[in-house]
């Protein structure tokens, strides 16, 4: 028996040391509350494409911010985020907006949709549909849908899942908080289809997108 215990320590050693070496360096610098954040957004802050949990990596402080109180007062409408936020006081807002906000965002593109799909997806992208009244999503996201300011946050690096999901929030009103209701009144001028096509072409398109490609005509 004594026996058996000295072959195993090492290797119950090895183990935990594994599981030390797996969390990445910036976990040591996450405040408390960030712990019950990676379960659904993961330790790298790139969320889960297929439940459709967002990226937070590099997304704008203020942004991060921003939703976190509206999901406390109900202006975004979702029960898990609403139960997160509500019991966060401001403090604990502004560290956890601060450090997803440092996280550097990595990872690869979805793949890219094929057909009239495709076409359509980067017409709305980059061009829109002005015939029934909707811009194109870099007239306010930026060149490469990168993101300007708190307000127009980054599309690239987040899933179709979601990117889908939260067009049909603002359509239904679930989602609220965008400037002059802009979203909301793009959102219901949008088909299903051209939502799903837009969606899966953003997704598809790499973190660093030049401003060359996403000004093309």
């Amino acid at each position: 028996m004594r026996q058996f215990k000295t072959i195993r320590r090492p290797l119950a050693l090895a183990m935990l040391g594994g599981l030390f070496i797996a969390v990445p360096a910036s976990w040591a610098a996450a405040p408390p509350e960030a712990a019950s954040c990676i379960a659904c957004h993961g330790a790298d802050g790139m969320g889960n494409a297929a439940a459709g949990y967002p990226r937070l990596a590099g997304l704008p402080q203020q942004y991060l911010a921003d939703q976190l109180h509206y999901f406390a007062d109900g202006t975004r409408n979702n029960a898990i985020m609403s139960g997160m936020a509500k019991p966060l006081t401001a403090p604990q807002v502004t560290a956890l907006a601060a450090y997803y906000a440092k996280l550097k965002p990595s990872g690869k593109p979805s793949p890219m949709p094929t057909g009239a799909a495709a076409t359509e997806g980067e017409r709305l992208a980059l061009r829109g549909d002005w015939e029934h009244g909707i811009p194109a999503c870099i007239r306010c996201h930026g060149p490469g849908a990168v993101g300007v300011g708190a307000n127009f946050p980054p599309l690239v690096g987040q899933s179709a899942v979601y990117i889908e999901a939260q067009i049909k929030a603002w359509k239904d009103g679930s989602r609220r908080g965008d400037p002059l209701g802009m979203m909301h009144t793009v959102a219901l001028r949008m088909t299903d289809a051209q939502t799903q096509d837009v969606a899966r072409w953003l997704a598809a398109q790499p973190l660093a997108l030049s401003k060359t490609s996403a000004a093309k005509p």
